[in-house]
């Protein structure tokens, strides 16, 4: 099955948020019949992908989506972001100039060198700190805030700690059985992340109280909660919003 386009996303996200549009043009200052273009997937009416890529910007921050998941999505999908245009395809000459040769510093391996010595001193700085390794242990009960930095899934199955605080956090774990948009977002309104889950990738998040998630294309995935799957969410191309809360204790 095809991944999901943008004009679909789009769409899905307005009516999930109960906007109308009119209300998305109003918002952003986008002509509605321009919108309308864009949730067909039409951009010959943007004047080029320059103008489309802003387009879809504003409108999915509008409507609730990541602006730059969505951008990067519309590239992927038309071939690439805008490739820059070589200075030697703009300036040719029919023959060739010939210079005399002058002979002075030459800056162009000056330039060289300095610029190895700041990647080499980038590497250091990076090799030396902590690295990429996620903080996946701590949820702080007075905060309420995730431990897990924003779009960033956990790739570890984290250990659990005997404490109060854990009978508390909501662990969300998605599979994507195809590339599909998903967003989740924590009690308090923070993203935990929001983008496109590619095919066959499966990711985790953990939260305190509750996890909110929203889901493009409930049938492009499968979902599990505290290690439970969740039956029952949708079929292909249905738009699914769900809240899932800590698991509850069995009873004695």
């Amino acid at each position: 099955m095809q991944e999901q386009s943008i004009g679909a996303m789009l769409r899905a996200a307005r009516q999930t948020a109960g906007l109308t549009i009119s209300q998305v043009s109003a918002a952003t200052r986008i002509r509605e019949a321009m919108i309308q273009c864009l949730e067909q997937d039409d951009y010959d009416q943007c004047g080029g992908a320059f103008y489309a890529r802003g387009h879809i910007r504003a409108v999915a921050r509008a409507v609730g989506l990541d602006p730059e998941a969505t951008v990067h999505l519309y590239d992927q999908q038309h071939g690439g972001a805008p490739q820059p245009m070589a200075a030697s395809a703009v300036f040719q000459t029919d023959r060739k100039i010939h210079l005399p040769e002058r002979r002075g510093p030459n800056w162009t391996m000056a330039l060289g060198v300095a610029l190895a010595i700041v990647m080499v001193f980038g590497m250091m700085r990076v090799l030396g700190g902590t690295g990429d390794q996620v903080r996946t242990g701590d949820v702080r009960v007075a905060s309420a805030r995730p431990s897990v930095p924003p779009n960033t899934p956990i790739t570890e199955t984290p250990r659990p700690t005997p404490s109060a605080s854990a009978k508390n956090t909501v662990t969300v774990r998605i599979k994507a059985k195809r590339s599909s948009y998903v967003s989740l977002h924590d009690a308090e309104g923070h993203k935990l992340f929001s983008g496109t889950l590619k095919a066959g990738k499966t990711s985790t998040w953990r939260a305190p109280e509750k996890v909110h998630v929203l889901l493009a294309d409930a049938g492009a995935v499968t979902v599990h909660v505290n290690g439970k799957r969740v039956k029952g969410l949708g079929g292909s191309g249905d738009v699914v919003r769900r809240a899932f809360g800590p698991q509850k204790p069995q009873e004695r």
